[in-house]
């Protein structure tokens, strides 16, 4: 199959399988972005797959995917941030750091608030509450309108009153 082909029904499975991860259908959304990533592999696809495994409950897994689409497109900022919170959810606050900062710095990445929401949220459980106003400052100076972020920091401001 020419390349052009496979690039095409590789999309068309990445598509079904972001579908089907909506719908709730992780067994099917994991086939179906594993058999894009067997069409042609890209950063999206592994990061995707990755997010599904996050889903079951397969972190380990997911931060492997994720390390495999950095090795793929190292500008694609959403692995970075994606490990930073699968770290984050292993309480590994300090390991986590790291990830987000890469993913604040990637070139191809959107949306650019999360990893400053997610940078806030470490900052908060480690006791730093003024870096995590800071970190919520620039989350919503990115997107105003971001409201986990808009109630973190009041929750956060409210809390040191």
């Amino acid at each position: 199959m020419a390349d052009r082909a496979r690039l095409e029904q590789a999309e068309f499975y990445f598509k079904e399988g972001y579908r089907l991860q909506m719908n709730g259908d992780l067994e099917g959304a994991i086939g179906a972005y594993t058999r894009s990533i067997e069409m042609y592999p890209t950063a999206e696809a592994h990061t995707f797959l990755g997010w599904a495994y996050s889903f079951q409950g397969r972190v380990d897994d997911a931060i492997k995917e994720c390390e495999t689409a950095i090795q793929i497109d190292p500008d694609f900022g959403n692995p970075y941030n994606d490990i930073g919170v699968y770290l984050i959810e292993k309480g590994e606050y300090d390991e986590a750091i790291p990830w987000l900062q890469k993913a604040m710095e990637a070139k191809r990445y959107e949306p650019r608030h999360y990893p400053h929401m997610n940078m806030g949220r470490v900052l908060v459980r480690k006791g730093q509450y003024q870096e995590a106003i800071r970190e919520l400052k620039k989350a919503l100076a990115i997107e105003p309108n971001y409201p986990a972020a808009r109630i973190e920091l009041h929750k956060l401001l409210g809390m040191l009153n």
